[in-house]
């Protein structure tokens, strides 16, 4: 007999460092103990943000899958600046090669919807030249 999910939520935490509080407590789980598991599972990943998919079942036991950190910060850590541009069209804020898009590429590419590096690198690709960075 299976159980009967309550309810499923998505999360970004900080990897190696989460808490309880009011984010979790919406996620209807047993707070510290969550909070221990996710914990031991990013100890390697202190300092990121690390999405998080909780499925919360009625007798309050919970399953979490954890998934790869956004692109976004990813980039902004290869270019090394601090944020994206305002206006991508006519600001470039920083440069990466691609040896490091392909690197990105890598890592993301469990998570999203391309069966290639290379078809992973163009979506990669986009992202940074909507955030101000050329690929050089």
């Amino acid at each position: 007999m299976s159980k009967k999910i309550a309810k499923v939520v998505k999360m970004e935490l900080p990897g190696g460092e989460a808490k309880p509080g009011p984010k979790l407590a919406s996620a209807g789980v047993v707070m510290p103990k969550f909070c221990t598991d996710f914990n031991a599972k990013t100890a390697d990943r202190k300092g990121e943000i690390v999405p998080v998919i909780i499925t919360a079942y009625e007798d309050k036991s919970f399953d979490f899958v954890i998934k790869t950190s956004p692109v976004a910060p990813l980039l902004l850590k290869a270019a090394g600046i601090q944020k994206g541009s305002p206006n991508s069209k006519t600001t470039i804020v920083g440069h990466i090669t691609k040896d490091q898009l392909r690197q990105i590429a890598e890592y993301k590419l469990p998570d999203l919807n391309c069966n290639d590096v290379e078809a992973a690198m163009k979506v990669i690709e986009g992202s940074a030249r909507n955030m101000g960075i050329v690929v050089d």
